[in-house]
């Protein structure tokens, strides 16, 4: 297998965007990809989305794009609920990595906003087990909850321990013109906020929003003298149980840590060489079991270092979020994983200016399907 490299990214801002369609969407994130790596076209195009079939009334969703953009290769649409984005990105990889692609474009894109919220709600709750999960009536938030209520039962932390995570995305989503939630927030709002399902309120939880992400990868022997190229370095996926009261542990996510695992071994890296890690922080919650999962912290002490500030992108000790998160950036489901690859990359190649980390060289991205049933990790160098 050989070593592949990403040339060119693109993003569209995340919002509602009423007079846009899914296609155009990705189209501009696609043509910015193009265009910041000084190509016309590739060999093939993936895109990642989740809902198109449900909330957009589209299927064919891959061709519908390529026509929209005027591209002829091979194109496929994957979906893997909210890691949709990320498996993608993996399949693309695979495409060029093997030899069968000399370079492919890879888009997560989805457009939620045009739904009713109840209609939304119904759909996401599909990536859920049908028969123990989605039949029962319990939606998304509602499975986080459990396992945020069980959480802090075994391990004695409060609701306000949380905060740390929801104010560092908000705090760096100011500086990030795409965001989707560009504004800060204190502790206070943090408490005061509206309940959805208890013990998550409206701060631990992320906006859905309309959006589209993009990166071109090639052979990364084509493009070691490029500056502004970066090496995919690992990719790891893996799949837990659908439904949470399968699993052993209903507090670990086990196939984060194996695709993490996964990850550091094909990159040659460890835990302690990441510079910074785009975590999939749909709730807060889950910014805590990422970060235990991946080896940043010990069982049931995530929410120690959002409290020591060890998350930030100043001086942090493993910086996350560091655009704003899926809480502040926004969470289009079917593209985060896109966004948070997109995100790495500007890291790398220096284009984050006041939430920049400094000497950054490794960057981590993880995107999360279901409540941890499908998870895809990547590991991204500068050249």
């Amino acid at each position: 297998m050989r070593q592949v490299a990403i040339t060119g990214i693109g993003q569209t801002k995340i919002g509602e965007h009423w007079e846009r369609s899914l296609r155009d969407l990705a189209g501009e994130a696609l043509l910015a990809a193009l265009q910041d790596a000084g190509r016309e076209t590739a060999d093939a195009l993936f895109v990642g989305n989740m809902l198109s079939g449900m909330i957009d009334r589209q299927n064919q969703l891959g061709t519908a794009v390529a026509d929209w953009i005027g591209f002829h290769g091979g194109v496929v649409k994957i979906e893997s609920a909210c890691s949709s984005g990320a498996s993608a990105f993996r399949a693309g990889l695979m495409a060029v990595a093997s030899g069968e692609m000399d370079s492919a474009l890879v888009v997560g894109v989805e457009k939620m906003t045009d739904a009713a919220p109840t209609e939304v709600t119904s759909a996401l709750a599909t990536a859920a087990d049908s028969d123990w999960e989605l039949e029962q009536g319990v939606s998304f938030v509602g499975l986080n909850a459990l396992i945020m209520r069980r959480y802090m039962h075994e391990y004695g932390w409060q609701h306000s321990d949380f905060a740390p995570f929801s104010i560092n995305a908000h705090a760096n989503a100011v500086h990030n013109p795409n965001a989707r939630l560009p504004f800060p927030i204190s502790a206070e709002m943090f408490q005061q906020a509206n309940m959805i399902a208890a013990p998550i309120n409206l701060l631990d939880a992320s906006p859905i929003g309309d959006g589209a992400a993009a990166a071109l990868i090639v052979p990364a022997e084509n493009v070691r003298s490029e500056e502004r190229a970066v090496l995919v370095a690992g990719s790891g996926s893996a799949t837990d149980t659908i439904s949470i009261h399968s699993r052993k542990d209903a507090l670990f996510l086990q196939a984060a840590y194996q695709s993490a695992q996964r990850a550091y071994a094909q990159a040659n890296v460890g835990p302690q060489d990441i510079d910074l890690f785009e975590l999939h922080d749909a709730f807060s919650i889950m910014s805590a079991l990422s970060l235990e999962a991946c080896g940043f912290a010990e069982r049931g002490q995530g929410p120690r270092l959002g409290l020591d500030n060890e998350i930030a992108p100043k001086g942090g000790r493993i910086p996350i979020c560091t655009r704003g998160g899926l809480k502040a950036r926004g969470h289009p489901v079917g593209a985060t994983g896109m966004y948070q690859i997109v995100e790495v990359v500007q890291q790398l190649r220096g284009e984050c200016g006041e939430t920049q980390v400094d000497g950054a060289r490794i960057g981590m991205a993880q995107n999360i399907g279901g409540s941890g049933a499908s998870i895809v990790t990547h590991i991204l160098k500068a050249i």
